[in-house]
């Protein structure tokens, strides 16, 4: 049972680059002015006098790297690691060292996801899949004086193609090993003057590069589709515009396996035991008849999901003359159901089974100047209303013979005032001032948990909530057009909440307190070349009440829940450059540094508390945040001309340092550096493109998490080499 305690409790307790201004859609050449437009302040504005940290990731980019998820995003940006809980369920986000390790749904994470100015705050609502994208824009530090929700980490906004007016239609067509088959298509254009339609729609299927090492059978195929239509109504001289969005979203894909870092000795020693795996892609799996029984899942049900997403939204705007208000009313819906077998077995050591259902509803207002000025300003209220029912079914009936049911609800209400104001203090100088003001509820209502059909914990209810009060004060100089200098010092939140996982005590669904980070942070934005943009940025985090994975003593014993670590600090610095030397040539790079450390932080120690039958504490001041402190990537590209066509050979690598993990050095993962090398052709009018295309060319051999739960130690590998084509057409 110690390792359930130590485990089920605790470890529960678990083609392109885009770098900031160089991801445009039409690059500049050599001796160029075209610059990249963002609109990551709520107008439009090139990045390069934007004040911020700031990455952009375009849509030929996502094709070329066959980003398809948030996820594989940390490959494309500086600084930022997307870990999938236990090879699936919900993402955990890390930016510039900050982050929150969990599996469960009801936690709110560091990093705001948007897709057209929506908020999704529950990690899970993440995971779509991505298709019709203009460009996904980074933002690395606290935001929330121009957002509806408050994070500590940063945004991630994505910003889908909008309605023309003209009639334009397109497709892309991508086949690649394992069957992987990934296929969009779209249609834009009027309805009336002023009206325009764009309907789009994708899906991903097959991909499968694991396979179950007793049966042979695959593991890993992708069964993904989605569509969204957008409606944009802009009357002609009437100041009105408005954007209707309505998208829907289907998952049934096969999970990603676990493989076995050490032999699993199966029913507690008393079953066969199981070698570690020497082939990272063999893998196990089982369902036993109770958890069929007690949930949607089949007999011979393989880890995969079968989730359902909708959700609609108004953006809604009216120039005044002098002054805009724009409304954005939003609801999204997701159920959720979710098989993980977590042991890589067909032993039930580690089964789970999520549940879930979730609504969201938001409404925005922000008013805002809308003539260019010494001042520009934007002042805004947000409101989001949140409901979680979840269940998470845990079975360990061969190796403990018990079956753990966890049931609960969730109800989330928050309001903000926030508002940020620029104001040009001479042509050279611009003082920026930002404040926000939230209230937030959190309710866990009838958490409720079972072991073997015996009620372990009644439903119980409590309540959490917060009311920070943060902001931001920025200057920014520039001497000149090709250099501006920036200086900020911000503060942002993140919401307490409950650990969710299984627990017969109280105790363990406590709140946890909101986290706080005074952020400070120097930056530059370059062009010392007509063809050169070279950036960077230093910052020094000063965290209070750091969301940590731990335990806490409890009346039976240790219980594994989220805990506050007193203070810690993440220090750290990004470079980034682009070139383009000569016509067709563009050369990119960047590089990020982030290290960690606990100031004030005592920690249970579960073996010596255990041992002693009391709380014993371990101080683990001094020690680092367990993070990798490197990230280093890049791209090359040619678009060389061959008579009536052009040829464009590109390569693309990214670089992760050594991620280690706090729960010992069997969970390490290693550093890896991924290279992807691709060809395209297409005629000068560019109506169609052809690409062959290969990933992770050198095969490199790497893992995405690692972690243990009950008696398995297990990692999910990254996928081996990749090589395809890719076919797009438009008109």
């Amino acid at each position: 049972m110690k390792r359930l305690l130590c485990s089920a409790a605790i470890c529960a307790i678990s083609g392109g680059y885009g770098v900031p201004l160089f991801a445009q859609e039409a690059a500049p050449q050599s001796g160029g002015d075209s610059e990249i437009v963002v609109t990551a302040q709520h107008r439009e504005q090139s990045a390069q006098d934007v004040g911020i940290a700031l990455s952009v990731v375009n849509e030929s980019m996502l094709k070329e790297r066959g980003i398809t998820n948030v996820n594989q995003l940390q490959d494309a940006t500086p600084s930022l690691q997307v870990e999938p809980a236990f090879g699936g369920g919900a993402p955990q986000f890390r930016l510039r060292g900050v982050g929150f390790q969990d599996y469960a749904s009801n936690n709110s994470p560091t990093v705001g996801i948007y897709v057209n100015e929506v908020a999704y705050p529950i990690p899970i609502m993440t995971q779509g899949l991505i298709f019709d994208v203009s460009r996904v824009e980074v933002l690395r530090g606290p935001q929330g004086t121009l957002y509806g929700r408050n994070t500590t980490g940063g945004a991630v906004n994505f910003v889908t193609n909008r309605p023309t007016d003209e009639l334009s239609a397109g497709a892309t067509f991508e086949y690649g090993r394992f069957d992987a088959f990934t296929g969009e298509a779209y249609v834009s254009g009027p309805l009336a003057q002023g009206i325009n339609l764009r309907v789009a729609g994708a899906t991903q299927q097959g991909g499968a590069y694991q396979y179950n090492r007793d049966t042979g059978a695959s593991l890993g195929d992708a069964n993904r589709w989605g569509g969204r239509a957008l409606l944009s109504i802009e009357p002609a001289d009437t100041g009105f515009s408005a954007l209707i969005d309505l998208h829907y979203g289907r998952d049934k894909s096969e999970a990603t396996g676990l493989y076995l870092l050490n032999p699993l000795a199966t029913a507690a020693g008393t079953g066969p035991t199981i070698p570690a795996d020497t082939d990272r892609f063999a893998t196990g799996w089982g369902v036993s008849p109770q958890l069929v029984a007690d949930t949607e899942l089949e007999d011979g049900a393989k880890p995969g999901v079968n989730n359902k997403t909708w959700g609609a939204s108004a953006n809604l705007s009216y120039d005044f003359g002098g002054a805009t208000l724009t409304s954005i009313t939003a609801y999204d819906w997701l159920k959720r159901l979710q098989f993980g077998d977590w042991d890589s077995s067909a032993s039930i050591e580690a089964d789970t089974f999520f549940g879930s259902k979730v609504d969201v509803f938001a409404q925005e207002l922000r008013l805002s100047n809308s003539t260019p000025g010494r001042l520009t300003w934007v002042v805004g209220a947000y409101y989001s209303k949140q409901k979680l029912n979840e269940r998470y079914y845990s079975d360990f009936i061969d190796v403990y013979g018990t079956y753990a049911r966890v049931n609960y609800a969730q109800d989330v209400e928050s309001i903000s005032a926030f508002g940020q104001a620029e104001y040009e203090l001479t042509p050279k100088w611009k003082a920026i001032f930002g404040l926000r003001y939230e209230h937030e509820k959190r309710s866990l209502d009838g958490f409720g948990s079972a072991f073997g059909g015996a009620t372990a914990l009644p439903p119980t209810s409590v309540d959490t909530s917060m009311n920070p009060l943060t902001g931001k004060l920025a200057l920014q100089y520039k001497p000149n057009e090709q250099v501006m200098l920036y200086a900020s010092a911000s503060r942002g939140t993140k919401s307490g909440g409950f650990t969710t996982y299984n627990t017969g005590n109280s105790s363990g669904i406590q709140p946890f307190a909101p986290e706080k980070i005074n952020a400070y942070e120097v930056g530059f934005k370059t062009n010392p070349l007509p063809f050169v943009q070279f950036n960077g940025s230093a910052y020094y985090y000063d965290y209070r009440d750091q969301q940590v994975l731990s335990a806490v003593w409890g009346a039976n014993g240790p219980v594994g829940r989220f805990t506050n670590a007193n203070k810690s600090r993440v220090v750290g610095a990004e470079l980034e450059l682009s070139i383009q030397p000569v016509q067709g040539l563009n050369i990119t790079q960047y590089l990020g540094f982030s290290q960690g450390r606990y100031l004030d932080f005592f920690d249970l120690d579960v073996p010596a508390s255990q041992a002693a039958n009391a709380a014993v504490y371990a101080d683990r001041s001094h020690t680092n945040i367990p993070f990798p402190k490197w990230s280093w990537g890049g791209s090359i590209s040619y678009a060389a001309p061959v008579g009536d066509f052009i040829v464009t050979p590109s390569t693309t690598f990214t670089y992760r340092s050594k991620y280690p993990s706090w729960l010992g050095e069997t969970y390490d993962i290693g550093h890896y550096f991924v290279a992807n090398a691709e060809i395209s052709l297409k005629p000068s009018d560019e109506k169609w493109t052809m690409t062959l295309w290969g990933r992770n060319i050198f095969n490199e051999k790497y893992d995405l998490t690692r972690n243990f739960f009950t008696s398995a130690d297990i990692a999910q590998p990254a996928r081996p080499v990749t090589y395809g084509v890719r076919f797009s057409v438009k008109y």
